[in-house]
């Protein structure tokens, strides 16, 4: 369990500090106030760098209800590439494909992995299950194409950051529940994973930088809409059944509300034969990674995640 400190206090390692000082914490999230909060998060990723790829491809896939647009970032030519299919984050109801171009091209360089990026419907204009079923339906479209895009059935991988985190956990649920695809690895950075958590970190972290609690509770119910917050599909720590799930990577950075759900979650995943590895970050806080090229400490993890990737994608290969 990862050690709490009193509220408010944060001891972030000294180039996040820099950052974060400069960034407002994220307001509630609202029919209201989406609209603003968006103009914010647009501007914010315009900041950030975009790496040369091997190549970049834009597309849609066949949806629930309409096509969705992909964007797949390829690292180098060939076939049978492995693939990470990723959601971003940002509340169910901010960020985009857009937002997180630059971290999906780094991740594609570092893990050698075809990212395939999905734009899901957002929040409030589409609740759950809006966006899960775009996400699964993407990442399942994936492993039936694996021809077609390049890369090799048996070594897809899910992923995603925040509430993208939260999407490609519940991905591996949907997966087995329906009988779909078999997937190699799960990428997740700072998931949500349980909507009405009052865990300790929820309290000692409640006004951490970025997200606080106030808002990390807002953008929960903006994409439940009217949905049960305890829906395993909205908070995979309520679901009956942990195993049959791919193998995981959960980055929890120390000052972050979900902190103590991954460890919670993790051990529900152990107790039903499955494995899941918490990279806990010390002095870093939610959505660091995306600092990777200013941070040392989110390279780091980064890579430590990437390399988490790779060796699951590959081992899938063997077998």
């Amino acid at each position: 369990m990862a050690e709490q400190q009193a509220a408010g206090a944060f001891d972030l390692v000294p180039e996040l500090a820099a950052i974060m000082a400069a960034i407002p914490p994220l307001p509630a999230v609202t029919a209201e106030s989406v609209a603003a909060i968006r103009e914010r998060t647009v501007a914010g990723a315009a900041l950030q760098p975009r790496p040369d790829v091997h190549a970049v491809v834009d597309q849609t896939v066949p949806g629930p209800d309409g096509p969705v647009p992909v964007r797949l970032y390829y690292p180098a030519a060939g076939e049978g590439l492995p693939a990470l299919v990723f959601a971003h984050g940002g509340g169910w109801s901010l960020c985009s494909i857009e937002t997180h171009d630059g971290f999906c091209r780094e991740i594609a360089n570092r893990s050698g992995c075809v990212v395939v990026s999905v734009e899901y419907r957002l929040a409030p204009e589409h609740v759950f299950p809006a966006a899960i079923e775009d996400f699964y339906a993407a990442a399942a479209w994936v492993v039936e194409n694996a021809d077609e895009v390049g890369v090799d059935a048996d070594r897809v991988a899910l992923g995603g950051d925040s509430a993208g985190a939260n999407l490609a956990a519940v991905a591996g649920f949907v997966a087995r529940d329906r009988g779909g695809p078999r997937f190699a690895f799960q990428l997740l950075a700072y998931p949500g994973l349980d909507a009405v958590s009052t865990r300790p970190a929820t309290v000692a972290n409640a006004d951490a930088p970025m997200v606080n609690r106030t808002a990390s509770q807002s953008m929960w119910r903006t994409y439940a809409g009217g949905a049960d917050l305890r829906h395993p599909y909205l908070s995979p720590l309520y679901a009956e059944d942990f195993a049959g799930l791919p193998p995981a990577l959960i980055v929890a950075p120390q000052y972050d509300l979900n902190v103590d759900d991954a460890y919670a979650y993790a051990e529900r995943v152990r107790e039903a034969g499955g494995t899941v590895e918490v990279l806990e970050v010390k002095g870093t806080s939610h959505g660091f990674l995306s600092y990777y090229s200013k941070v040392p400490a989110a390279s780091e993890a980064l890579d430590h995640a990437c390399r988490a990737l790779r060796t699951a994608v590959d081992h899938a290969s063997s077998n």
